[in-house]
């Protein structure tokens, strides 16, 4: 499907005007249906629908095995708006079914649609890195780690509009990644690939291109993603989470530097 866009725009340059074609990703909305119903609408760049609604199920504690689940894309239109369906046996829905969300989740913000301050708590055992890593193992590994996921970041190569995700295995092998205008979309995507590939408890290494915020962590958290590197910002909430489920978290890795927020040991 369609990531991209060209639009004519103007460019001012050394107080010149000029006409050119400019590269944009595209942002369309993705309406989800849980056996027929309306659960949100999901603000996405189009590709990998699927993953996304599967890695958004799993992060909503509302599905998360990856059989006894039937997808159906019921209408795509020209302006990419998509509407997608999940058939699911109701004894089957988790208990985050019950906490619908009402309102749009932009691409910026994977949190919009939750009803109560209550409905941000994420419970669970504090997490266990899958490797006995040092810090000095993972300053290594970052550098390689991000050029190979910046290799592949086809739509961000020609819009520079798009953020990624991408997860790594304990031996710093590319599991997966994905892009999308949205970076909570993009993680939701991959995790949904590895729980159709049957690779989720393979992931140690989540890798984003922007900054990592309550949301981030969380999914990380609930994927038992134990160390997430980011090329931007931590949030004060991002590290307070980070601390409480024993996450390795890393931002502003970049140029060969970065700054350690959070450690499995404090």
């Amino acid at each position: 499907m369609k990531q991209t866009q060209s639009y004519q725009s103007i460019k001012l340059s050394n107080n010149s005007l000029e006409k050119f074609d400019d590269t944009l990703v595209v942002e369309a909305p993705l309406q989800i249906n849980i056996n027929k119903e309306p659960y949100t609408v999901v603000m996405r760049t189009p590709g990998s629908d699927e993953e996304l609604v599967r890695g958004l199920l799993y992060a909503e504690d509302i599905y998360k095995k990856k059989d006894g689940v039937k997808v159906d894309i019921i209408k795509t239109e020209k302006d990419f708006s998509t509407v997608i369906n999940m058939e699911i046996l109701k004894e089957k829905l988790g208990k985050g079914y019950l906490n619908k969300r009402t309102l749009l989740s932009v691409s910026s913000c994977g949190i919009c649609g939750k009803k109560e301050l209550k409905d941000l708590k994420v419970k669970g055992k504090t997490l266990k890195s899958n490797s006995n890593e040092i810090i000095e193992d993972i300053v290594k590994a970052t550098s390689y780690m991000f050029m190979e996921m910046s290799d592949k970041q086809i739509v961000f190569k020609s819009t520079g509009g798009s953020h990624a995700c991408a997860i790594f295995n304990t031996n710093k092998k590319l599991l997966t990644i994905k892009e999308d205008i949205g970076r909570h979309n993009a993680v939701d995507k991959c995790v949904g690939d590895l729980i159709n590939q049957n690779k989720l408890k393979e992931a140690n290494y989540m890798l984003v291109s922007g900054r990592v915020s309550y949301e981030i962590v969380s999914k990380a958290f609930l994927a038992k993603i134990p160390i997430i590197i980011a090329v931007s910002a931590c949030s004060s909430l991002a590290v307070d989470f980070a601390k409480e489920f024993g996450i390795f978290l890393i931002g502003f890795s970049r140029n060969n530097k970065m700054t350690i927020y959070s450690t499995p040991h404090g």
